[in-house]
């Protein structure tokens, strides 16, 4: 009997949990778990009240498991939640171009507090990140960009199947309760891009939401429930609702070929992706030429179609409009020389003279770099000065990416500062960043 395309899919999902993993694939989960837990610590202090509210509302005691950067202890789902909405706050964490998607903030939110529940070992949580990464970006790979164009988040939709597959590898599942747990999250996976119009909030409530979601999921599979025989490719199922076609040919992944997580980018920058590029270049050109900002007549923006989209306004109404606009990126890195987490807050974004250059920047689609994508995500920009001084920078693939990417030591610095940006002692960071890089993944929970 051939196999179903949900039965392939689970298949190669599932090969994942019978082998001993590559060690390149192990030391990138560790570097992605390092990672995420900076920029969680980071966005525990952007969203520090409203988190607090949501976990007291919730009409829980101090009890349970951890929830990252609060000091304080919740059910296994609103610590999910929270984890989830404060690793995707800064807009930091980690991402694949493949699938325009970012795995981290979902999967690891939910696997953190799953371990901790059930004592999970290192081993245990490294193989569930490599594992629900795969699953997250092999099909956000697959359905992308059509995805998109009819208005979903894969964060939210993607992130919810790369949580739920990737509780299930930690906690050892069969075959059969994987694909129930596929099932399970299939139904229940949902994310919209509209939430990033605006001055909406909700985007890191994608990234929250599908946390729990996925996590629910893999426990109702575990309780015995069972799906479809077909989530995915029936006429009903997943592929079709999500692209409007039940043939998408999902990935198949050579034994030779590079695991999901290694292809996927640590961000520099605290903004949307898809503005890195630019950013990327205007640091180079201002520390290559020293240009005044003030000094600049316009500057034009050529990329690609789907980093114009969303991302080319120059009216900012809020710190969340400010990381998603291509033209506020530009100006404040052009001011400061930075674009961290420190340039977007209330008190830059109302800033006369970055407001000014913000206005000043162009960004229009180019179809020869919109070609290109996904292999490459690139950006053209072009500086006029008043005394017609013209200087020009391409990027083609930015900072963090496996093709160019961060660093050991800036890999560190970026945790590190971020683990300052949430008031941590050196002390604390050195352990866990120590702890993940020697194995002793099993002893986070003591300081979270």
């Amino acid at each position: 009997m051939s196999l179903n395309i949900t039965d392939k899919f689970i298949d190669s999902i599932y090969s994942l949990t019978l082998i001993e993993l590559p060690e390149s694939a192990v030391q990138k989960a560790k570097n992605c778990l390092l990672d995420y837990l900076g920029v969680t610590y980071a966005g525990s202090k952007i969203l520090r009240v409203k988190a607090n509210t949501l976990l007291n509302i919730s009409g829980l005691s101090n009890c349970g498991v951890s929830v990252i950067g609060f000091n304080r202890k919740s059910d296994l789902y609103n610590a999910a939640m929270v984890n989830g909405m404060c690793a995707h706050i800064a807009e930091l964490d980690d991402g694949a171009r493949q699938g325009s998607v970012h795995p981290g903030a979902p999967i690891i939110s939910a696997l953190m507090p799953l371990a901790e529940q059930r004592e999970l070992s290192g081993k245990d949580i490294i193989r569930g990140i490599v594992v629900g990464y795969e699953a997250a970006i092999s099909l956000a790979s697959a359905i992308q960009p059509a995805h998109r164009n009819k208005g979903y988040h894969a964060t939210g939709t993607c992130g919810t199947i790369g949580v739920a597959l990737g509780a299930a590898a930690a906690l050892g599942f069969s075959k059969q309760q994987m694909k129930n747990a596929l099932s399970a999250a299939a139904s229940s996976s949902s994310g919209m891009l509209h939430v990033i119009k605006g001055n909406s909030e909700l985007k890191p409530y994608n990234a929250g939401q599908s946390a729990v979601s996925g996590l629910m999921a893999t426990l109702v599979a575990q309780a015995g429930f069972t799906g479809p025989d077909d989530v995915l490719g029936a006429e009903w199922g997943l592929l079709s609702m999500f692209t409007s076609n039940n043939y998408v040919d999902l990935p198949k992944r050579q034994n030779d070929e590079l695991l999901a997580i290694e292809k996927v980018y640590i961000k520099p920058y605290a903004a949307c992706r898809h503005c890195h590029p630019a950013i990327e270049a205007v640091l180079a050109l201002r520390k290559e030429y020293s240009i005044e900002p003030s000094l600049i007549k316009d500057i034009t923006v050529s990329t690609y179609d789907l980093a114009v989209d969303g991302h080319a306004h120059t009216d900012i109404c809020g710190i969340t409009s400010a990381k998603m606009s291509t033209p506020f990126c530009v100006a404040v890195a052009l001011i400061s020389g930075k674009a961290g987490v420190n340039e977007f807050s209330i008190s830059q974004i109302s800033d006369h003279k970055t407001l000014t250059l913000t206005k000043k920047v162009n960004v229009k689609s180019n179809k020869v770099l919109n070609m290109q994508v996904p292999e490459k995500r690139a950006a053209i920009v072009e500086i006029t000065m008043y005394n017609n001084c013209f200087y020009t920078k391409k990027v083609e693939l930015a900072k963090g990416e496996p093709e160019n990417p961060l660093t050991e030591d800036e890999l560190l610095e970026k945790f590190f500062s971020l683990m300052l940006f949430a008031g941590k002692p050196n002390d604390e960071s050195l352990f866990i960043s120590n702890s993940i890089m020697q194995n002793n993944i099993d002893l986070l929970f003591k300081h979270l």
